[in-house]
C-alpha cells in the first residue's frame, strides 16, 4: 500500500470547518445548494485521499457517489429523509477514511510531516463524526439536545461541529446541553475516545522516536 499524502485531506478538512461557521453567519448555510457543495465537495477531495488505498478506496468511492447521488436528490426535491440518508453516507465514508488514515499513521517508525498531518485528519474526522451523529438524533428524537431550538435540517449547523469539538477536549462550556439518554450516550463516549485518542497518540510518537534514535544509533 503507497503512503498517502494527506495534506490534501487535511486542507479539505480544514475549508469545511471554516466555511460552516462563515455560511451561518453570512445566513446562507441553510440554502440547499451551499450544502450541496460543502458535502460534495468534502467528499471529492476526501475520496482523492485515498486513492492508492484499495479495497479502502473502493469502499470510500462507493460511500461518495452514494451521498453525492442523494444529496442532489434532496436538494431537487426538497427531502429530509434524502438529506439524512446522505447524512449517514458521509458517516459511513469518514469512517473508511478513519481506518485508512489510521492505518496508514500506525505503520512504521519513521516520523514525518505526513504521518503528523494524518494523525491531525483523524482527530478532525472523529469530530465530524460525531457532530453529524449528534445531528441525526435530534433529527430522529427532537429535543434530545437543550440551548437551542430543535430543527430537522440542523445536519450542517455549525452549532454541532462547536458542540463536537468541545465535547471532545472535555472544555465543557455548558451552553448546549445533551438530554436524552442516547445524546448523553454520545457525549461521553466522544469525550473518552478524544482523551484517549491524544493519550495514545503521544505515546506513539514518542515510542516511533525513540525506535528511530535506537536504530539510527545501532548503525552508528
Amino acid at each position: 500500500m503507497q503512503q498517502t499524502n494527506f495534506f490534501y485531506l487535511l486542507i479539505a478538512l480544514l475549508i469545511v470547518l471554516v466555511s460552516i461557521p462563515l455560511a451561518d453567519d453570512l445566513d446562507i448555510a441553510r440554502l440547499p445548494v451551499v450544502r450541496a457543495l460543502i458535502f460534495s465537495g468534502l467528499l471529492i477531495v476526501g475520496v482523492w485521499s485515498l486513492r492508492g488505498g484499495g479495497r479502502f478506496f473502493a469502499t470510500g468511492m462507493t460511500f461518495v457517489v452514494v451521498g453525492v447521488a442523494l444529496n442532489v436528490l434532496a436538494v431537487n426535491i426538497d427531502s429530509a429523509a434524502l438529506q439524512h440518508a446522505a447524512s449517514l453516507a458521509l458517516v459511513g465514508f469518514l469512517l473508511v477514511a478513519i481506518a485508512y488514515t489510521l492505518r496508514q499513521v500506525v505503520i512504521g517508525r519513521d516520523i514525518n510531516a505526513n504521518r503528523l498531518v494524518g494523525a491531525i485528519c483523524v482527530y478532525l474526522l472523529l469530530g465530524m463524526i460525531w457532530a453529524m451523529s449528534y445531528s441525526l438524533v435530534d433529527a430522529m428524537s427532537p429535543g434530545s439536545f437543550a440551548g437551542f431550538s430543535p430543527m430537522a435540517d440542523r445536519g450542517w449547523d455549525s452549532e454541532w461541529l462547536y458542540f463536537s469539538f468541545v465535547t471532545m477536549t472535555t472544555l465543557g462550556y455548558g451552553d448546549i446541553l445533551p438530554v436524552s439518554a442516547t445524546a448523553r450516550g454520545l457525549a461521553y463516549m466522544q469525550a473518552v475516545v478524544g482523551q484517549f485518542y491524544i493519550a495514545m497518540l503521544v505515546a506513539g510518537l514518542v515510542g516511533a522516536y525513540i525506535g528511530s534514535h535506537q536504530q539510527s544509533g545501532e548503525r552508528k
